[in-house]
Formats: C-alpha cells, sequence, structure tokens
C-alpha cells in the first residue's frame, strides 16, 4: 500500500473530471450529431433547423435551442464551420442560461434548525441525496438532525438511518405507516429543543399526478408551520435526470403543491439527456443548487454554471 499523500490525492479524479465523464453520455450524443451535422457542409438555412433539432432531441428544450442556433447562424452563412466551434457556441449559451441559476443552498444560521424538506418522485434519489447533504453539513461543523418521513417504506426509514450513522446525525423515524406530518412535527420540536443547526425532512416519492399523495406534501408544510411559520426554510425538488421530458412536470407540480424553493439534479452520469437541465432552468428559472455524477459521497456538488456548460457541450478543460 502506497502512503504517499500526493500520489493518493492524484489518483482520485477531481470535480471536473468527475463531471465530465458523468456527462459523458450527453455530451457524446450532442457532440456525434453537431459533427455528423457540419462536416463537409457549408452552413445554410437546413443545416441551422437540422441543428436545432439536434438540440431540441438532446432535451435542450425549444428556446435553447432556437438561441444556439440563432448564435451558430450569426455571420456563419455559407461558410465552413467545424463542430468545435459549434460547441463553445453551444457552451457560451448555455452558460447564460444556467448561471442565474447557479445559486449556493444558504443555510442560515439564525435559523435553528435550518429546515430542509426534500421532495420527489419515486426513485429519484431523495434519500441518497440526504445523506450526501448530511455528510456536507457535518464536514462544515454543523449538527445534523434527520427525519425519516418516508413511512411508506421500511427500506427507506432504514437507508436514513445508516446515512445517520455514516454522518454522525440524529435520525428521528417511526414505524412502516405511520403519519409522517405529525413526524416531521416532532422532529422539528426535538430539532429546536437541541438547538440543532439543519433539519432534514425526507418525504415518501410520490407520483405529482396524485392528489393524495400531494396533499399529505402539503399538510406536512402546514403542521411544521404550526411550531415555525418560516419552516421549511428550503425546499429540494431532486430530480433524476434519466426521466428526460417528465422532469419539466415534476418541477410544475412540486413547486404548486410544495412551495420548491431550489432543485437538485440527480443520475446525470446514467443518462445523454442532461440536457432536460438547461430546459427547466430556462423555463422556470428556480436555483440549481447541487447536482449528482455517481453514488459516492464526493460526486453531488454545488452546482457550476460555467463547468457544468462546458462538460455538456464536450469541451476539454
Amino acid at each position: 500500500m502506497n502512503d504517499n499523500p500526493d500520489q493518493r490525492s492524484a489518483a482520485k479524479p477531481s470535480w471536473w473530471q468527475r463531471l465530465s465523464a458523468g456527462l459523458k453520455r450527453t455530451s457524446a450524443s450532442i457532440g456525434g450529431a453537431i459533427a455528423d451535422l457540419v462536416t463537409k457542409r457549408k452552413l445554410d438555412a437546413a443545416t441551422i433547423e437540422e441543428l436545432e433539432e439536434v438540440l431540441i432531441r438532446a432535451d435542450l428544450g425549444v428556446t435553447t435551442a432556437a438561441k444556439v442556433a440563432a448564435a451558430v447562424a450569426g455571420g456563419r452563412y455559407d461558410k465552413a464551420v467545424t463542430a468545435d466551434e459549434v460547441k463553445e457556441i453551444l457552451a457560451a449559451e448555455v452558460e447564460k442560461i444556467m448561471a442565474p441559476v447557479a445559486q449556493p443552498l444558504a443555510i442560515d444560521a439564525a435559523a435553528r434548525p435550518f429546515v430542509i424538506l426534500v421532495v420527489g418522485v419515486n426513485g429519484s434519489g431523495k434519500t441518497t441525496t440526504i445523506g450526501k447533504l448530511a455528510a456536507r453539513f457535518r464536514a462544515e461543523g454543523r449538527s445534523v438532525m434527520l427525519a425519516a418521513g418516508d413511512t411508506f417504506r421500511a427500506a427507506a426509514i432504514e437507508q436514513l438511518r445508516i446515512w445517520g450513522q455514516r454522518t454522525g446525525s440524529e435520525v428521528t423515524a417511526s414505524t412502516q405507516g405511520a403519519d409522517a406530518a405529525a413526524l416531521a412535527f416532532q422532529a422539528l420540536e426535538t430539532a429546536r429543543r437541541e438547538g440543532r443547526d439543519v433539519l432534514i425532512v425526507d418525504t415518501a416519492g410520490r407520483l405529482q399526478n396524485k392528489a393524495a399523495l400531494m396533499g399529505e406534501l402539503e399538510k406536512i408544510v402546514r403542521v411544521m408551520k404550526k411550531l415555525d411559520a418560516s419552516a421549511p426554510h428550503a425546499v429540494l425538488l431532486v430530480l433524476d435526470a434519466t426521466v428526460g421530458q417528465n422532469a419539466l412536470s415534476q418541477v410544475d407540480e412540486f413547486a404548486r403543491t410544495a412551495g420548491v424553493t431550489g432543485l437538485v439534479m440527480t443520475k446525470l452520469d446514467g443518462t445523454a439527456r442532461g440536457g432536460i437541465l438547461v430546459a427547466i432552468a430556462a423555463k422556470h428559472e428556480l436555483p440549481v443548487h447541487f447536482i449528482g455524477v455517481g453514488e459516492g459521497v464526493d460526486d453531488l456538488a454545488p452546482f457550476a454554471a460555467r463547468d457544468f456548460a462546458a462538460a455538456i457541450a464536450g469541451l476539454a478543460r
């Protein structure tokens, strides 16, 4: 075993390396289509139209696709253009859209606890995201409590307990089938009494079109406000990048029901549809706090617009 610290740090990929590798399927899909389109061909109206279609198919959204196509067309008609030139323009346009929404999750130290409600559909990665956030906050020296509000699944309760042990965070849990709103109330009561810095509340994965489950989510919010009118201080919607366009309707419904304040996008490494985050940003303009490109604790990081734009365009850095 080699204990040289320089060699150990060199062996661990940087965030940029993990991000670009995680978005490889997306960038390869877009880059391959762009290269096929512009190689050995001068730019004309038909090429621009096809480029726009390529970007729409990559889930970047109609608005973004039109902006990129127009930017590529500017002053270049009847000229040869390289795939790299188009990628540079793509990255620049994506960065313009994403820069305003690239906002860190600010923890207000005056709110003790700072309550974070985590919502999303089944399988989006909520519980794992909570564990990674807990690890991040603990590394910053904050005391954290986790509330296992996904009372539909015993596995989710157990998963949160494991993350609590890993991160040194207290976990408030009940039995499967318990009232999630009552649990959230109890957790907030305890976290206030103990002076915790952060309380993160898990919720059951729910389909955004199921009225009863969305009603329960409204109840959780309503009950917590009885103890603290300003709670929850952040409502994070966890989105699975692999669902593509369906993520747009999820944002619509959860924003209406739970008052979403920011987004976390997971599983960007598992799809060629990473462009959906651009479409969401262009439409909703909600802060994007974190993105995930893997299962490791370090694979969830604050969102940086320039890095994301370069990675999605497949640019080297």
